[in-house]
């Protein structure tokens, strides 16, 4: 029984290999359009920062993943349009005790991924501690520990590069948050080995022009004797891209805008990462549209070599339908999962926690559902911002419907357990132990809560246990539930119930969805538990996420 448990929980507390459920095209957003060609986007999914890289017929692309873990997502295509996850790079966050809970908007910042040597590289910021490096041979297996390239506050972005010569080197921005500037890019020397940076910085840009302001995002490339640094400026919402490049890693570089919105509807268009498919004919480029709500959702664009420049999409602006590159290699429609039905003792790749997985967060099981057990909530907290097993998954598309079938479980009143829509504001459907053998049904929203704002609770109902049995000192109290969300294109949510899985009641008063610190908005579920008192539970036998 003891080994048993070990083997439970070391599944649900690593990156686990097996998918939970078999790939699929989603029930909510396809980019595929069957006939040739692609919309953008490509992922309507908060997968902010990414970047990719090609390693014969396979795709892999990494983005951000802030405090939420698992981190560094892993994902696969084999034509730039259809993609998977199939692993995370990162099973923590280090310094592991700091990111212990949340620390929203803080950890993993801008990753880039490599492949040099018959190994996978993956470096990203931390703008409180410095540049970390992680590894691997295969990129569906087991990663490396962290390592710290370089300590130090406010250096972010970065991205490395082996020359032919055997010399190495990194190329990052900076945070003014933490720095007090931003705005340039600069370029170490790095060991061969890419464990550490052996040179001072060196600024090869400066965007403080009075025009390239923001600068940020920076990925490194050599191309036909040139050095090459594709970066955006100008700001998330608003900005463009940048090619920079230079006969040397230390420059001069002269520079060009090679993507701007111009007349289209797609804003932005902000950082990401250059691609060639395995031929070697045609070069990609993806990058990330910040789209408020839903977060920074990924766009593909065609790259067309001119003089020596990377000019983006159509003639410098993006495209929103356009036809999909040509490979070789047989291709299927996929898209990240979005629906678990919990049959393996390993999660769904959808799933991440608000802060460094600790077992006693909730688990999986051999019984075909999760459970998540409620959080010890101090007396006196406001809200849920510092809660740090939320079981979350990214808004996967501008409209879908998310519905989950659980079992809640308490032993004490104010045990409360439900459906959550989390961001700045939030809002929970929530089973709230009340007295005698009756829960309530509540929705609780709150605006603001990094800043401590108050919940506002309306009861919904009362509704007898489903069951009540004896369980050491005090009765277990259980309620068998589906809880779910609809939410309409432009983040408006709106909550319902079923006691028979059939016959839904809309419960009154609608949300406005709203991002949170650096992510889009997130929904999944939540149990707390009132300081002091026996630790109620979730178990979710099932959430499926449909149109």
């Amino acid at each position: 029984m003891i080994n048993n448990i070990k083997y439970l929980l070391a599944a649900f507390a690593l990156p686990v290999m097996a998918v939970n459920a078999e790939a699929a095209v989603s029930k909510t957003w396809s980019p595929d359009n069957g006939d040739g060609t692609y919309t953008n986007p490509i992922i309507h999914a908060d997968y902010s920062d990414p970047d990719v890289v090609r390693v014969g017929d396979d795709f892999y692309m990494t983005a951000s993943s802030f405090q939420c873990v698992p981190g560094l997502p892993i994902l696969h295509s084999r034509d730039l349009v259809n993609w998977d996850i199939v692993n995370y790079a990162l099973d923590r966050v280090e310094p592991a005790d700091f990111y212990a809970e949340p620390r929203h908007g803080k950890g993993v910042w801008a990753p880039s991924i490599r492949f040099h040597n018959d190994t996978y590289y993956i470096y990203w910021g931390d703008p409180d501690f410095g540049i970390f490096m992680v590894s691997a041979a295969d990129p569906l297996g087991k990663w490396s520990e962290p390592v710290l390239v370089k300590a130090g506050k406010g250096m972010i972005d970065p991205t490395p590069l082996w020359d032919e010569d055997g010399r190495a080197y990194l190329v990052n921005g900076w945070a003014g948050s933490r720095a007090g500037f931003n705005s340039v890019l600069t370029v170490w020397e790095m060991a061969p080995d890419g464990t550490s940076l052996t040179s001072n910085p060196v600024i090869v840009f400066d965007g403080n022009d009075g025009v390239n302001h923001t600068v940020e995002g920076p990925k490194f490339y050599k191309r036909d004797g040139y050095y090459y640094i594709l970066c955006p400026a100008g700001g998330v919402v608003d900005g463009w891209q940048l090619a920079l490049r230079s006969q040397s890693p230390f420059g001069p570089y002269e520079s060009k805008i090679v993507m701007a919105q111009g007349d289209t509807e797609i804003n932005g268009p902000h950082q990401g990462g250059l691609v060639d498919t395995p031929d070697g004919s045609e070069s990609w480029f993806i990058n990330f549209q910040d789209k408020g709500l839903y977060g920074r959702v990924l766009h593909l664009n065609p790259v067309t070599w001119v003089d020596g420049w990377p000019i983006m999409g159509d003639n410098g602006k993006p495209v929103k339908r356009h036809a999909k590159p040509h490979v070789s290699a047989a291709t299927v429609r996929v898209n990240p999962p979005e629906s678990d039905t919990f049959d393996t003792t390993g999660l769904g790749k959808q799933w991440e926690w608000h802060a460094n997985y600790q077992p006693t967060f909730g688990m999986t099981s051999s019984g075909g559902f999760v459970r998540v057990y409620g959080h010890y909530r101090a007396e006196g907290d406001p809200n849920m911002w510092s809660v740090p097993n939320l079981l979350l998954q990214k808004f996967p598309a501008p409209s879908f419907t998310a519905t989950a079938h659980v079992t809640v479980s308490a032993k004490a009143q104010g045990n409360s357990s439900g459906l959550i829509v989390m961001g700045h504001d939030y809002a929970r459907l929530s089973v709230v132990k009340t007295a005698g053998d009756d829960f309530s049904l509540e929705l609780v929203t709150c605006k603001d809560a990094e800043q401590g704002g108050a919940e506002t609770v309306s009861d919904i109902a009362v509704i007898p246990a489903t069951r009540v049995y004896e369980a050491g000192l005090h009765p277990n109290y259980e309620l068998n539930i589906w809880l779910r969300v609809k939410v309409a294109d432009g983040g408006r949510c709106t909550f319902s119930y079923s006691l028979d899985g059939r016959k839904y009641k809309i419960v009154n008063g609608d949300f406005q969805a709203r991002q949170g610190k650096w992510i889009g908005a997130k929904v999944g579920v939540s149990s707390i538990t009132p300081a002091g008192t026996d630790r109620g539970w979730i178990d979710v036998d099932s959430f499926e996420v449909t149109k």
